[in-house]
Formats: structure tokens, C-alpha cells, sequence
């Protein structure tokens, strides 16, 4: 397993201005990651989020890092057929920008609320429709080269469960989950559960990491499901037992990037290494 760390950790200092999407490409490699990965394009139009790709590309070429992932949002359930097959051709416009950026895995999001009626009521009601569209979204995929992936993330989506369902329902060899494993804790599952039971679909990781209380509190303001409170921590300073979910990982096979996803509130350049350094010592000891 190689290091890799999501431009959305370094969101704090983009919000600063003290970088960008195409800077933090060198500040990763400064910081000795193997790869980065990419949420969206912060372009206006879909040319815009083109060139902005290519130019991260040759950023990424010029400092020696490697590209991998992109990920974008999505919503598969749609409350018309023409709804949903309009986010479908939007989705392989993203595995267009996807080619160019020169990422050889896209991770699209599938549906975030339920409705009051209809099909919408519940995760299950829905995934015969999100199945279909993921399935016209990866074969897409294939046909350039990009592998597909629906990562633990969106509420709706989240849990172990669902997501086997979900995974089972596609039943396409271009198409896996990524498995972040801090975000178990928004549906309040135990991270090492739902690891062990999605490890052998893993086509990308997250390490991810939170502490939580039970009670409100203004340092920690993201309320999970049944009502824990949560803030995002350094990789091994909060709860999720990140080594022992590598561990899991490696033993059902996959050895491919795992990436850094910090969001909590402290310099997030500082947190980031101190996360890098743990998760690098967690892959080494493995």
C-alpha cells in the first residue's frame, strides 16, 4: 500500500488563499506523498474543469507525483427517468475530465436524502434505479479506461450493508467501493466491522480520523445518525483504529492507495504531516 493524501485536506489553506487546487499538487509531493487525489474541478463550466485537469495533470507530471482518484458528488435517484439519465451522461462528462486529469479511478456519490413518497422512502425502494445508472456510468468508464467506485459517504448510502447491496446490485467488474474508514462513524458503525466486510470490494481507501462525545459540544459540531458528536482528528489521534483497519485491507488483498482525508479545524498543512507520518509507520508495519 502506497500514500496518498485528497486535496480537500488542504481545503483550509485553499479557503486562505494560500493555495490551490494546482499548488497543493507540489505541497503534496513536498511532503512526501506518492499520490494525490482530487474532489471536483473549482471551474465554473465543464471546459473550465478540462483545462484546470490537464493543468494539474502536467503539474503533476512535472513534480513526480501520481494521480489517484477523482471524486465528485452524485445522485442516481431522481424523481424522473429523465432526471436521472441527465445525471448519468453528467457523470461520464466527469470520467471525461477524469481521462484528462489522468486518474485511473472515479468515485461518484449516489443519492443523499429520502423522499416522503414513493420510490424515494427508503435506500432499498431506490437501489434498482441507482444500480442501473451506476452500471451505465462504469461501462462508460470502462470503455476509457476509468474504473468507478461509491464511497461510504452521503448518509443514505453509508452503511457496510447498504453498500454490499449496492455493490452486488451494479454487479459489474469495473465498478468497487471506496472504503473510508472514518466515515462509518456518521452512521455510527464500528469502523473495524464494516471494513471486514467491504475489504474485499476496495478499490480505493481513506484513512480518516474523529473523535467523538457523546454530548453536544461546540468543538464538535458533525452529529452522526443516532446522535454521537464528531470532529475530524490527526490519523491516529482520534478513535478509528486505522492499523488495524489496514490490516484487515491487506489481508483481503488490496495494495493500492490510501489516502488522507483530514477535515478537522487546526492547520491542516500540520495535521496533514502528522497524519502521514502515522499512517506511514501503520503501512510499514503491517
Amino acid at each position: 500500500m502506497k500514500t496518498s493524501v485528497s486535496a480537500y485536506s488542504y481545503e483550509g489553506y485553499i479557503r486562505e488563499g494560500k493555495l490551490t487546487q494546482l499548488t497543493c499538487v507540489e505541497k503534496a509531493a513536498e511532503m512526501g506523498f506518492s499520490a494525490i487525489e482530487f474532489i471536483d474541478m473549482k471551474a465554473d463550466t465543464l471546459d473550465g474543469q478540462k483545462r484546470l485537469a490537464e493543468s494539474i495533470r502536467r503539474e503533476a507530471e512535472r513534480v513526480g507525483i501520481e494521480i489517484a482518484a477523482y471524486t465528485i458528488g452524485g445522485c442516481l435517484w431522481k424523481e424522473t427517468r429523465e432526471e436521472e439519465l441527465a445525471e448519468v451522461e453528467r457523470l461520464k462528462n466527469q470520467l471525461d475530465v477524469a481521462k484528462i486529469l489522468g486518474a485511473p479511478l472515479m468515485r461518484h456519490d449516489v443519492c443523499y436524502t429520502l423522499t416522503k413518497t414513493g420510490r424515494g422512502r427508503s435506500f432499498d425502494l431506490m437501489l434498482p434505479s441507482i444500480a442501473e445508472n451506476a452500471r451505465a456510468v462504469t461501462e462508460y468508464g470502462a470503455s476509457i479506461g476509468i474504473r468507478t467506485c461509491t464511497e461510504n459517504h452521503g448518509r443514505i448510502a453509508q452503511d457496510n450493508d447498504r453498500l454490499e447491496r449496492l455493490f452486488n446490485a451494479v454487479a459489474h467488474d469495473n465498478y468497487g467501493l471506496l472504503i473510508d474508514m472514518g466515515n462509518f462513524l456518521f452512521v455510527d458503525e464500528d469502523p473495524v466491522m464494516a471494513v471486514s466486510r467491504l475489504a474485499p470490494y476496495a478499490f480505493h481507501v481513506h484513512a480518516k480520523d474523529f473523535t467523538k462525545k457523546a454530548e453536544k459540544d461546540a468543538s464538535h459540531p458533525i452529529m452522526s445518525r443516532a446522535g454521537t458528536y464528531l470532529a475530524g482528528a490527526v490519523i491516529g489521534e482520534g478513535v478509528v483504529p486505522v492499523k488495524r483497519c489496514l490490516s484487515i485491507l491487506k489481508a483481503a488483498g488490496y495494495d493500492g492507495y490510501v489516502s488522507i482525508e483530514f477535515e478537522g479545524c487546526e492547520d491542516c498543512v500540520a495535521a496533514i504531516g502528522r497524519g502521514h507520518a502515522n499512517l506511514k509507520s501503520y503501512i510499514e508495519s503491517l
